[in-house]
């Protein structure tokens, strides 16, 4: 199925892990404390989801995700996406991975931006920034950091 919202409970996050999916792209991710009641449980991208929190590494970097977001909003969370898995980097540094200016305010807040409305964490890994505004709680994030890092 290409269109829907599905989420199952994760022990290993505390919380669920729901994915809206509309024409073959992923729209939305996030992680509510139970899995929506209208929500199917059953899709291959969320069983690769839970591989990867069982420790399989996945950068889930093929995966078609659809962000509508201004261009240099854009060019943020496309760098994020290049983040290697276990790997955390400094704001300024994807700043700087996206081709702005790290030194420039307006392009720094354009990227904390970008990441504060991040439609898709985990596709696009913001757990993988420090100190990132938005993105999964924080409770999550962490549980993120260390599935990757183990």
């Amino acid at each position: 199925m290409d269109v829907g919202v599905f989420a199952r409970d994760s022990d290993r996050l505390t919380h669920a892990v729901e994915i809206g999916i509309a024409s073959g792209r992923v729209i939305s991710v996030s992680f509510p404390e139970t899995p929506p009641a209208d929500a199917e449980a059953d899709h291959p991208l969320l069983d690769r989801v839970f591989a990867y929190l069982a420790g399989e590494n996945d950068h889930f970097n093929d995966v078609d995700v659809a962000l509508t977001v201004p261009t240099d909003q854009r060019s943020v969370l496309e760098a994020t996406r290049n983040v290697p898995h276990g790997e955390t980097v400094s704001l300024d540094r994807v700043v700087r991975m996206a081709g702005l200016d790290s030194d420039e305010s307006a392009d720094l807040d354009a990227a904390r931006t970008a990441l504060s409305g991040n439609p898709v964490p985990l596709f696009v890994p913001d757990h993988r920034v420090r100190n990132a505004p938005g993105g999964p709680p924080a409770s999550v994030a962490e549980r993120l950091r260390e599935i990757e890092s183990a």
